[in-house]
């Protein structure tokens, strides 16, 4: 299953794309930092990763989660991923979205066009009623993906993330499906 957009396209993680994503991890890491839960260095090793998209698998089985990796069009290069996790059922029919592009493609409106696409999987194929997003105050470029896709503040979470050894303050944001607009 793919979906496509005009930049990129999302489609599930598969193991043989393990070796792709973990030169794009490790050659962004200095990038992604700011931003990110400290990790041990053994989460960087390509046995990790592949572990990591195995766990997708297992997730998606168990409707817990989707993880998609996010592939520029034409070069079909792995530039990032998106995750639908912390999937609730029941009542509630919920889900936290995460993501992150490489550094090289940062601010060109592959995450945005990502999200959008994955937003439309929550909605329309998984049937979710609510996705939710957490965004540091200064990550204003994240701010302006979440924004651009509709999403709506509803409040600041103190304290909410232990980023890179800080415990960070989140903008939360979420849509609901009677607010999605393909």
């Amino acid at each position: 299953m793919n979906l496509e957009g005009k930049l990129v396209y999302i489609r599930p993680l598969n193991v043989s794309d393990a070796r792709a994503l973990h030169q794009l991890r490790n050659d962004n890491r200095t990038f992604f930092m700011p931003y990110e839960p400290v990790q041990p260095e053994e989460a960087f090793t390509l046995e990790s990763i592949r572990a990591s998209i195995e766990q997708g698998h297992r997730d998606e089985a168990e409707g817990k989660g989707y993880a998609f990796g996010i592939f520029e069009n034409g070069t079909h290069q792995i530039v990032g991923r998106v995750r639908l996790s912390n999937i609730v059922r029941g009542a509630w029919h919920n889900a936290t979205v995460g993501y992150f592009t490489a550094g090289p493609v940062n601010g060109r409106g592959y995450m945005t066009e990502a999200l959008r696409l994955t937003l439309q999987f929550a909605f329309e194929q998984a049937l979710l009623h609510r996705v939710q997003a957490a965004v540091m105050p200064r990550n204003t470029g994240s701010i302006r993906v979440v924004e651009k896709n509709g999403m709506r503040f509803e409040g600041l979470a103190e304290r909410y993330l232990k980023i890179n050894g800080v415990w960070e303050d989140h903008r939360i944001y979420a849509l609901t499906a009677e607010e999605w607009k393909p």
